[in-house]
């Protein structure tokens, strides 16, 4: 990378439940960046939640409203947790690209459906009639085909997943 980390967002991609927002706020406080959730800056921006808007239009018009809020964001230095499908629109990807580095915060589908207990409610843009474990197949191959890095998660403490990603990232961690 031409940037170094300090210089460049960190962004995380993910599943839904995996905690791109959690550790995002524990990634900025130890980086001493600001924070962006994508997934806030949507609802502020329709005046909604993400459930409501689906109910009304429809997962397509949430993903596009995704893309939006994406581009037209000033996501430059901060770490940024990102909408789960984010990663369906290559224009969306490619400027978090720019803006740094992308990582897969990859959860196995058991610990998904521990952490994902209100999969219905939740405000996911997924079609109709599709399961958590669909949507994690389904949406697989974009997240290692962005992500920049994969952490894995499974039962660490978001302490730990904090130390392992700012190792992965090569930083120092002043936690």
């Amino acid at each position: 990378m031409v940037k170094r980390i300090n210089q460049q967002s960190i962004v995380l991609i993910g599943m839904p439940g995996c905690g791109k927002s959690t550790l995002g706020v524990l990634l900025a406080k130890a980086l001493a960046k600001p924070f962006v959730d994508t997934d806030l800056l949507i609802q502020e921006q329709m005046g909604a939640t993400l459930q409501d808007f689906l109910d009304v239009h429809g997962h397509m018009a949430l993903r596009q409203q995704e893309e939006r809020v994406v581009l037209i964001s000033d996501l430059e230095n901060k770490v940024v947790a990102t909408g789960g499908s984010v990663v369906y629109s290559s224009a969306a990807m490619a400027k978090l690209k720019r803006c740094g580095v992308c990582v897969f915060l990859d959860v196995p589908p058991e610990e998904l459906y521990r952490r994902v207990a209100n999969f219905s409610s939740r405000g996911i843009a997924s079609a109709p009639n599709t399961t958590l474990e669909m949507l994690y197949r389904e949406r697989l191959p974009f997240y290692r085909q962005y992500g920049d890095y994969c952490l894995r998660v499974n039962g660490q403490t978001p302490k730990q997943m904090i130390e392992q990603l700012l190792e992965l990232l090569s930083v120092n961690s002043p936690l």
